[in-house]
């Protein structure tokens, strides 16, 4: 979803694809079958999958611009100057439908995919964050839902939490609003310093597998993104391979310095991580790899 744009969820997600594959691999031995990512450029090559049943997980990664593809102009702010052709969107919508049909296929949406899972399902609608808010960056607070409490799956994450309150790593020019409308469980919302909940939705479950964990989930923040010292390796990186302006520089090391804050902090951080994407994302894996090679 980043249409080109540097981006460093993207390539955290990638990386932590491959290395949680490869540890499950490495469970089972030698019968079990490769692990391959494959990333599409949805938004500015129009690439979407053409099966559903192809993949046992998709990850839709975050980006610029606004949600609502008809309103990224080039010019007007939120555009963050994506000028873009909304041709994906149907297609997309489509696959996100073959995706809930297919019960063995789980989704999991991040930041800017957050965004358009709301719209597509309907459960949220996007509003930009006027001046008095202005954007969500770095380590903020969430408050989880009384949904996510009595979740099969999400309930260790609420008891490793403070009754609820927990850190996330934010980076959004947007909230998504309740609608009161289409599918959904809404887990969490944004929070103040304090902890007491708003009204902005930041975690949404879809489906579950027969097992209790999520099938089709996902979050508006990153929880893809690692410890400090290996994002700035990545971040130094990529700015000196590639064109990128000084502000996003900055904007994402100051993001990584909620990492150094505390140690409470980055523990918070990590079981964020741990309970919305690698765990998720690991059982996933491990039941595709199991059934694929005769181990199940």
């Amino acid at each position: 979803m980043n249409h080109g744009f540097p981006n460093l969820g993207h390539a955290s997600v990638v990386g932590r694809l491959e290395r949680i594959g490869a540890e499950e691999r490495d469970r089972i031995g030698r019968s079990a079958p490769e692990v391959r990512v494959v990333s599409y450029d949805v938004r500015r090559g129009l690439a979407i999958p053409s099966s559903a049943s192809r993949f046992p997980i998709v990850v839709g990664t975050g980006g610029p611009g606004a949600l609502d593809p008809r309103q990224n102009d080039g010019v007007s702010p939120l555009a963050q100057g994506i000028a873009e052709d909304p041709a994906w969107e149907a297609p997309l919508w489509r696959f996100f439908d073959a995706l809930l049909a297919r019960r063995g296929t789980a989704l999991f949406g991040i930041c800017h995919t957050f965004g358009l899972l709301a719209r597509w399902a309907g459960f949220g609608e996007a509003v930009a964050r006027g001046p008095e808010k202005g954007k969500s960056a770095g380590a903020v607070a969430n408050r989880l839902t009384g949904e996510a409490e009595a979740h099969p799956w999400f309930g260790g994450y609420y008891r490793t939490s403070r009754e609820g309150r927990v850190r996330v790593l934010d980076s959004r020019l947007f909230d998504i609003l309740p609608s009161g409308r289409g599918s959904g469980t809404i887990l969490a919302h944004e929070a103040s310093a304090d902890g007491e909940g708003g009204e902005a939705v930041t975690m949404v479950e879809l489906d579950r597998f027969a097992d209790g964990s999520p099938r089709i989930w996902a979050v508006n923040h990153h929880p893809e993104i690692g410890g400090a010292a290996e994002q700035r390796e990545s971040l130094m990186r990529l700015a000196s391979g590639r064109e990128v302006g000084p502000g996003w520089l900055e904007e994402r090391l100051r993001a990584l310095d909620a990492f150094d804050v505390s140690q409470e902090t980055e523990r918070e951080l990590r079981a964020t991580r741990a309970f919305t994407f690698e765990e998720p994302v690991r059982a996933v894996l491990a039941r595709a790899l199991a059934e694929r090679s005769g181990a199940a």
